[in-house]
């Protein structure tokens, strides 16, 4: 080759080597600041690398990129409360359970248009806590009553009507005063919720109602908030404890194998503070921290790896 050639191959090439790191995709921050005093409870992902975060101050939705770290308010506050949120893919819905309105919401979920709105019971007297789309119906937690708010789905993913709502009674679980089942996952046509009081993990059936208890190894997951299952692994948050317990689910769903905590040693711990709820997204878990109790307006979304 001529030199004069050759150095031209090089100087192209000297380049694109140059330019690769600034053309590539930003870091995943480790930290996603919320909007100013938006005391977030519950999150789910999306599409690509969406999540949504719902607030306890007014009921609003915020949508965020995970790549990015940049977000935008989705669904503006109506007044409420939004506590778990749930993204159903085949429909592009986001689910939004009301807490202590006794609602439970449902948005577009790239424009953020409410599509219905379902009640339950009077303010005050439940407390819808998280909810899971299934291929039958989206099943909500009341941490004060036993048993499950049920909305059913009809062909082709079909929204009811606000009247055809109903509940599944849960048997199996002793409820205490306060708060007591929270988090909900569907796994292998079963159900599985756990119970923030007594530190347990329970298979339900979604036809009965007949609650089973996991055996976790002796493991406690008290003050247990939401779940998040991708394959067999689970995910409890526990949030006045400022972690997660992984677990991997067996056979059945008779027990839940321990298999360590998230953070791992050596993290930061002021980047957590009582978290919530989790995520998986883009092949990292993403924790909302609520920090219940702590006077503040300053919120955000840890990321953690998925493997303790």
């Amino acid at each position: 080759m001529p030199r004069r050639a050759l150095i031209a191959v090089l100087a192209t090439a000297l380049a694109l080597a140059a330019a690769g790191p600034a053309a590539a995709a930003p870091p995943f921050p480790s930290k996603i600041q919320l909007p100013s005093g938006w005391a977030p409870e519950g999150i789910t992902a999306g599409a690509g690398t969406t999540i949504y975060v719902g607030s306890l101050a007014g009921g609003g939705v915020w949508a965020g990129n995970v790549r990015t770290g940049e977000g935008d308010v989705l669904v503006p506050a109506w007044g409420g409360a939004a506590v778990g949120v749930e993204y159903e893919a085949d429909a592009n819905r986001l689910w939004v359970a009301g807490g202590p309105t006794g609602t439970v919401r449902v948005y577009d979920a790239t424009s953020g248009d409410l599509l219905r709105a379902y009640t339950f019971g009077p303010a005050g007297a439940l407390f819808l806590n998280d909810l899971v789309v299934t291929d039958d119906a989206v099943y909500v937690t009341d941490s004060f009553n036993a048993w499950l708010d049920v909305i059913p789905l009809g062909p082709d993913d079909a929204l009811p009507a606000v009247g055809d709502v109903t509940t599944l009674p849960l048997d199996g679980i002793t409820f205490e005063p306060g708060f007591n089942v929270n988090g909900i996952v569907a796994a292998r046509g079963w159900l599985i919720v756990v119970d923030s009081f007594t530190g347990g993990l329970f298979r339900v059936d979604p036809a009965t109602g007949d609650a089973t208890e996991l055996s976790t190894g002796g493991v406690s997951v008290a003050n247990g908030d939401g779940l998040e299952l991708r394959g067999s692994t689970l995910y409890v948050v526990r949030n006045q404890n400022h972690l997660v317990e992984v677990f991997r689910l067996g056979p059945e769903l008779a027990s839940a194998v321990p298999l360590g905590t998230l953070p791992p040693a050596g993290f930061p711990p002021e980047l957590l503070s009582v978290p919530t709820t989790a995520a998986v997204q883009a092949g990292r878990l993403w924790v909302v921290n609520a920090r219940f109790g702590i006077t503040t307006t300053d919120y955000w979304v840890t990321q953690l790896p998925t493997n303790p």
